[in-house]
């Protein structure tokens, strides 16, 4: 299937490639010339505006935007939908505010152009173990969209299978669903990542627990010099607790099991304050996420291991780095929703 990808940064450009991997034809575009002269070496068409990405997908088109939420998805949204044409469908891959989906979708049907919302988690670790997609749109154009959705997702791999779902959906199993209408796929990966916090959250301070035992003001006898890198690996082997990410925690405590090259300044990417607003909106006691949320808040002027383990984390699965700006200040929050 052919596909254009707008927005080649860690994400995008790791879509392209695990699609031409899997036989399928990419045509790219990014603002940065040398991002789609890396990804043309590789086969992909390169396009060096975005009139030129549509006029080299044939019709009916399909462009998948991969760019930080906000004004640079919206504004590129808008421009495409000057460019294409009914039946063409436009696909939002990142972290969008599910309501902006929805008011997108209607203004894009006015047009005759199909708009479908990607929630994608795998972070920098896709093009080898594949993207989770939750996926929002209309049934027949999710459904037209499928082979590239498949070549995407992670299969069924080793995972053990569920008992009991015979009869249902089989892409869950593979890692990619059709959540429902417009803005269904990024409320999901709107929770998904309020989940993520908290579970974050509470590895950092057991861990940072664990760490603590060895403090002098404890009585002598009742204090323990624990190995963290030691227990984070056999936590992951049998454990009730093992996840992903303690296995992305186990990788950064035996690089470094004091962390010291994290300050523990840790971001929100806004999905979290999303999470925690759709839960008043609901009425639902979000009382882990809330709390993780605004820990990250008091990270920006406090640091301890606890925010160091934190960071080292979002490091390995998403391959955020600590923001430069100077701690404790309200500068660099992420863009709420509109």
């Amino acid at each position: 299937m052919q596909l254009g990808i707008v927005g080649l940064g860690r994400m995008g450009g790791n879509i392209a490639r695990r699609l031409m991997a899997h036989g399928h034809t990419v045509v790219v575009y990014d603002h940065n010339p040398e991002a789609v002269e890396q990804l043309a070496k590789q086969k992909a068409v390169p396009a060096h505006s975005l009139d030129q990405l549509v006029q080299q997908l044939q019709a009916p088109r399909a462009v998948w935007v991969m760019l930080p939420a906000g004004d640079p998805t919206e504004s590129t949204i808008a421009a495409l939908a000057e460019r294409m044409q009914g039946s063409d469908i436009v696909i939002d891959g990142g972290n969008t505010f599910f309501k902006d989906d929805i008011r997108r979708a209607k203004t894009l049907h006015a047009k005759g152009i199909h708009y479908v919302d990607v929630g994608t988690s795998g972070g920098i670790w896709g093009p080898e173990r594949g993207y989770c997609m939750m996926i929002g749109g209309e049934k027949d154009v999710v459904d037209r969209l499928d082979p590239v959705f498949e070549a995407l997702a992670p299969g069924l791999g080793e995972v053990a299978r569920t008992p009991h779902r015979e009869g249902r959906d089989s892409r869950a199993e593979k890692g990619y669903i059709h959540a429902g209408g417009n803005g269904a796929g990024h409320f999901v990966k709107m929770v998904h990542n309020g989940i993520e916090y908290g579970l974050m959250q509470a590895y950092a301070e057991g861990f940072d627990i664990l760490r603590g035992r060895k403090h002098e003001n404890l009585p002598e006898d009742e204090r323990f010099d624990l190995d963290l890198t030691d227990i984070a690996e056999v936590w992951r082997r049998g454990s009730v607790i093992s996840s992903w990410l303690l296995d992305l925690t186990a990788i950064s405590l035996a690089q470094d099991s004091e962390l010291n090259h994290f300050e523990g300044y840790v971001q929100d990417s806004g999905e979290g304050r999303w999470t925690v607003n759709a839960a008043i909106e609901e009425a639902v006691p979000a009382t882990v996420i809330t709390a993780a949320l605004y820990a990250r808040f008091a990270s920006r002027m406090q640091h301890d291991f606890a925010y160091r383990l934190l960071s080292a984390m979002r490091n390995q699965f998403g391959g955020h780095q600590e923001s430069p700006i100077v701690k404790g200040t309200a500068e660099g929050k992420p863009q709420g929703p509109k």
